[in-house]
């Protein structure tokens, strides 16, 4: 009886796991469905380099649009201030797990995982380091002088 039980268990829940949505399933680097249907004029399911360009100045316009205060058009210094702390307060709402506000050691951890699978700006597979390896010296270090 208990086999039977437990097998039902565990046929039920791989079930479960396959009946997952498959939009959830998004794959690295795929821009997420509702962007593609908004911008997507040739109606092939993605966006070619046309597309992506008017997505990409779309957003460009929305970001101006809510942190340009003097309202010039251009970002000043200030502006593009208020536009990094509100990316760090939304980084660290979506990274908060238990809510206070701020990143544990654990939270940051998951965070890195998760922006290193997204290559965050300017770094490379390898991280901050590029194609330095662990232990190796930065630019001259180490170099012979001459």
């Amino acid at each position: 009886m208990k086999t039977l039980i437990i097998t039902s268990v565990i046929v039920a829940s791989s079930l479960l796991a396959q009946a997952e949505p498959e939009q959830k399933k998004q794959r690295r680097g795929q821009l997420p469905p509702e962007i593609v249907a908004k911008f997507d004029a040739d109606g092939d399911g993605k966006l070619n380099a046309e597309e992506r360009k008017a997505a990409k100045e779309a957003r460009r316009a929305e970001m101006i649009a809510k942190f340009d205060a003097d309202g010039d058009g251009v970002l000043n210094e200030e502006e593009k201030a208020a536009l990094k702390a509100d990316r760090k307060a939304r980084r660290i709402a979506r990274f908060d797990k238990d809510g206070d506000g701020k990143l544990s050691k654990e939270e940051r951890r998951a965070m890195r995982r998760k922006m290193g699978k997204r290559g965050g700006k300017n770094k490379g597979p390898k991280g901050r380091r590029g194609s330095r390896g662990p232990g190796e010296p930065r630019g001259d270090q180490g170099a012979p002088r001459q």
